[in-house]
């Protein structure tokens, strides 16, 4: 149980006591810094504690927000600090400042919680302070502001502030007009009977299977329920989000389900639809795994552009014409809406895929989905590359890194690149993505031109390994660098769905879908590794999964070598050995670190 430590003067009628075990701690009262001192000491080391000044007044969210977020090691708010125990060596540190001959800081500062949250800043440590925004949380140094204080508290609705920031920030026009009005209510309930956002978040991924299954069905019954299905596992999808920030339940297990989750319901949805028409007599798979690769791939480039600008030297100036005009457009109300449409992110998409699923058949659904994320895809890189050709940057080491690992080279791009390195450092800034774009297209357009097992797909895919290698052979720090991970993407996948709609042998399709998904949920593992500052996969697993260059030859080899049937069973024995291995790993890696209690990643906007 976490332990508070009021300290100073009580004060009669005070409510602060009762507010910190309402919180979950365990209230203890210091006479003074020494025996706070003390006190602090007695806490054990994997307990968090809290310093709480007696006076305190504000808003019980006030206090939540600053004393229990398991995000941040150390935490504050006026007239109280808190450490979880990554932060408890820093705020022991601080504390014995305070405490000896001669310490304190020279902040004219009448409160120890105060002194040692001024101290923390002193000794260079990172301490959060919430938004408060119209939250009240003070000290009050005499009756009468103490009772102006009060008053303060009295005018501002704590509840109704608690459930207005359990939305988010940023979010599309669908989720905010027409799922978090009354989201935010269930997400409440959800919180007042003890339910978990990994509960809610386990609830949505059960009710878009069972929308997936209705689909399968290939009744107009069956679709009908689907699409209402997944809308409600959309309104599931958005409330544990908001029960995490009601309740401040953050983790780490839970960031990384809310996101795996969520492409596992959109591709199981997919797959729900294909099968669904081919009970009706209509071959969808490609236009089902085609919709999976866009839609992975335009993930890709909004995680590389992302991570290309971490850390840049202009990452957070205005430096780009581009990126001012999106500001004056983000001026006018109504064209900030309009933008978040057009992109089509996960709200607005769903919606289109339920309505569509109702009244409509799953060919035309794909269809829209295919051309509303194509223009969606179109728009948004478009103006990040405009965006990366105007503004002046330097890329860091970090980011360079980070594009490296999303390019999932394996041990034949490595090779190459070690050998290569002296070539690419010859070359123009543009060359990375300009060779990745050419030898995934050579490969691809082989596979998709020629006859299925000729060798041109082979030989094309010998040269991707050679141009890959030579993506790579330099750090990815040119201003369109962070292209070359969504080009490899792309190429890998579109060479899968190409050589299995060739292979034109029942089950092909489906086949190639399993694989894609199983890689690119390894890609989609590699992206929050990186969000929560976790590193990229260990080389063991990317080396054993082959990279994307060693895939897409072994996949061009076996075209070549087996008939279409035989073709098909490897496709599936690699779906299937590819899915175990990535699994396996990541699942042993996230739960691990949800056991060391690492720092969730918490994404206050809403991918697309």
């Amino acid at each position: 149980m976490p332990t508070a430590i009021l300290t100073g003067q009580p004060v009669p009628g005070s409510s602060i006591e009762s507010e910190l075990r309402s919180l979950g701690f365990d209230v203890q009262y210091a006479s003074g810094a020494a025996d706070t001192e003390t006190l602090l000491a007695r806490v054990p080391a994997a307990e968090r504690v809290a310093v709480v000044d007696a006076r305190f007044v504000g808003h019980p969210h006030a206090l939540r927000l600053g004393l229990t977020d398991p995000r941040f090691p150390l935490s504050a708010v006026p007239g109280a600090v808190t450490a979880r125990p990554e932060g408890r060596q820093a705020l022991t540190r601080a504390m014995a400042r305070e405490n000896s001959a001669g310490g304190g800081t020279a902040l004219a500062v009448d409160n120890l919680a105060d002194r040692i949250t001024a101290a923390l800043d002193a000794d260079g440590a990172d301490v959060h302070r919430p938004e408060l925004g119209s939250l009240v949380a003070a000290v009050p140094a005499d009756p009468q502001a103490r009772n102006e204080a009060r008053q303060a508290v009295a005018a501002v609705d704590d509840e109704a502030v608690r459930l207005k920031s359990a939305v988010k920030a940023r979010d599309g026009f669908v989720t905010t007009f027409a799922i978090s009005p009354y989201s935010r209510y269930i997400a409440r309930w959800c919180a007042r009977r003890g339910l978990t956002p990994n509960q809610v978040t386990t609830a949505s991924l059960l009710t878009a299977l069972i929308a997936a299954g209705c689909a399968a069905t290939g009744t107009r019954g069956g679709f009908v329920a689907a699409g209402v299905l997944l809308i409600a596992s959309f309104v599931l999808d958005c409330t544990d989000g908001q029960l995490a920030r009601y309740s401040l339940q953050y983790s780490t297990l839970g960031a990384w389900l809310d996101a795996t989750f969520d492409r596992a319901k959109e591709y199981a949805y997919y797959a729900g639809l294909a099968l669904g028409a081919a009970r009706g007599g209509d071959d969808v798979w490609a236009l089902a795994l085609g919709a999976m690769v866009l839609q992975t791939c335009r993930h890709v480039v909004d995680f590389s552009f992302n991570e290309a600008h971490v850390g840049s030297t202009a990452a957070a100036a205005n430096t780009s014409p581009t990126a001012a005009l999106s500001d004056r457009l983000d001026s006018v109300g109504w064209t900030v809406w309009v933008r978040r449409m057009i992109v089509l992110p996960i709200g607005e998409r769903w919606a289109m895929i339920a309505v569509l699923t109702a009244v409509a058949t799953p060919r035309i659904t794909f269809y829209a989905l295919l051309i509303g994320c194509a223009f969606a895809a179109t728009y948004t890189t478009a103006g990040r590359v405009l965006r990366s050709l105007t503004r002046k940057a330097t890329r860091t080491d970090r980011a360079a890194t980070a594009l490296a690992d999303l390019a999932d080279s394996g041990p034949l791009a490595e090779a190459g690149a070690r050998s290569l390195a002296g070539t690419a450092r010859r070359l123009p800034a543009f060359a990375a993505p300009a060779v990745a774009l050419l030898g995934g297209a050579a490969v691809v357009a082989t596979a998709a031109l020629t006859d299925f097992g000729g060798p041109w797909p082979l030989v094309a895919a010998a040269a991707y390994v050679v141009t890959s290698s030579l993506a790579v052979a330099r750090p990815l720090k040119g201003a369109l660098d962070w292209l070359v991970p969504p080009f490899f993407r792309a190429a890998e996948y579109l060479t899968v769905l190409a050589l299995a709609a060739k292979a034109d042998v029942n089950g092909a399709l489906p086949a190639a879908f399993g694989l894609v998904a199983a890689v690119a949920y390894h890609h989609y593992d590699t992206v929050y590794r990186i969000r929560g500052d976790a590193g990229a996969p260990p080389a063991w697993l990317v080396r054993t999964a082959g990279g994307h260059e060693g895939r897409t030859l072994v996949i061009t080899a076996l075209a070549v070598l087996l008939t279409a049937t035989q073709f098909k069973v490897a496709l599936t024995v690699l779906a299937v050995a590819v899915a175990l291995v990535v699994l396996a790993e990541s699942i042993r890696f996230w739960v691990a670190a949800h056991k060391v209690g690492a720092p969730a990643v918490h994404d206050e906007g809403e991918p697309a």
